[in-house]
């Protein structure tokens, strides 16, 4: 356990600005400034990062009109696979997400044929496209940046651009500020290990558990 010794001045200042300089120091003291711990809505366990999202019926135009509003920038790819027929809303749809981070393959086995392989052994599906414009909405880069990952790419059903090439749909943080953005995807693409890639949870019917009890 931390000791108040070991305090140096280096930390105790990190502290007061914090808080805001000393001016937030004395509003502290005084109870007119709380500190909260932060909680976040999602967890980490073994590699895998987990949370859930909820579809609220937007179109693919009303989520570009959406997240351009919001100060998102949103990739040319990105609009085509947003205005495409395959691209198919839902409305008050619940997910729990698993995002497998790209650390848990090695460099050489990290691509998209071993990806898809591992979320069958661990049960879990293809989300809903929409999957990925709720997560770039619910995360700011500095988020993903705390998770480790430089983008979060969602293993929807690929939806192919006007060449027929097969496109995903991401969640990508960039100096040049937050997109959605898409990768191109083939089984044998390799992927890099700064990345994670989203499913769905299988959701388990109540009949389902009952029969195998």
């Amino acid at each position: 356990m931390a000791k108040y010794s070991d305090l140096d001045l280096g930390t105790i200042e990190a502290v007061v600005n914090k808080l805001g300089g000393m001016n937030g120091v004395q509003r502290f003291l005084r109870g007119e400034l709380t500190v909260s711990e932060l909680v976040r809505s999602w967890r980490e366990e073994d590699g895998v990062i987990y949370f859930s999202v909820t579809s609220n019926a937007m179109t693919g135009s009303q989520w570009i009109e959406h997240l351009e509003k919001q100060g998102f920038r949103v990739s040319n790819e990105s609009k085509f696979i947003l205005n495409s027929s395959d691209f198919v809303p839902t409305n008050g749809v619940t997910t729990e997400i698993a995002v497998l981070k790209g650390m848990l393959w090695s460099d050489s086995n990290r691509i998209t044929k071993n990806i898809r392989a591992e979320a069958d052994k661990r049960s879990l599906i293809k989300p809903n496209a929409e999957v990925a414009c709720l997560i770039r909405e619910m995360f700011t880069d500095k988020e993903l940046e705390v998770m480790g990952l430089w983008w979060i790419v969602a293993m929807h059903e690929p939806i192919n651009d006007s060449g027929g090439n097969p496109l995903l749909l991401s969640a990508y943080r960039r100096g040049a500020g937050r997109w959605l953005f898409t990768f191109y995807v083939k089984p044998d693409d390799g992927w890099r290990r700064c990345g994670g890639f989203a499913f769905a949870v299988a959701q388990v019917s109540t009949q389902d558990s009952a029969a195998q009890s």
